[in-house]
């Protein structure tokens, strides 16, 4: 039998909630590309947050582009010249390039990113349409007392 693992998908789109709990809750979640590690919250009714652990990049070192409906964020980390007479005995700070794909929604927009502290924030609106949104239509009572006349009388 076939399993379709929709993880990657779900842990990479910001808008499609119910969607993607959905097809979340018809396969179990795999272990995927896990550097860098980033959590994506929801801020607001229309606004969300991508967190991202980029530590020891600077802002020059990351690039940040939205085009149709993806986010794609990038991190080149330049040469580091060997300082003499240092010798490391471990290393544990992820110096490896990274792309990081997300998939956004319709009418999910960049607002912003900031980096600090070794987390690069990315801030994401959602703003539908004013003709897209549901509108209210009011009823009105005086229908059966003045109905419209539809046909003429002949004379």
């Amino acid at each position: 039998m076939r399993h379709v693992d929709f993880a990657p998908l779900y842990r990479s789109t910001v808008g499609f909630d119910r969607l993607l709990t959905m097809l979340d809750s018809l396969a179990q979640p795999d272990q995927a590309q896990s550097y860098p590690p980033y959590n994506i919250e929801r801020t607001g009714e229309t606004t969300y947050r991508i967190t991202m652990a980029v530590a020891g990049f600077e802002e020059s070192e990351i690039s940040i582009e939205a085009r149709e409906h993806a986010l794609t964020v990038k991190g080149e980390k330049a040469e580091e010249k060997d300082v003499e007479g240092v010798e490391f005995l471990y290393r544990g700070i992820a110096k490896r390039a990274f792309e990081r794909r997300f998939q956004l929604a319709e009418h999910v927009e960049v607002t912003g990113a900031s980096l600090r502290n070794g987390l690069l924030h990315i801030d994401l609106n959602r703003e539908i349409p004013e003709a897209m949104k549901p509108r209210r239509i009011p009823l009105s009572s005086d229908a059966g007392e003045n109905p419209k006349q539809i046909e003429a009388k002949t004379a």
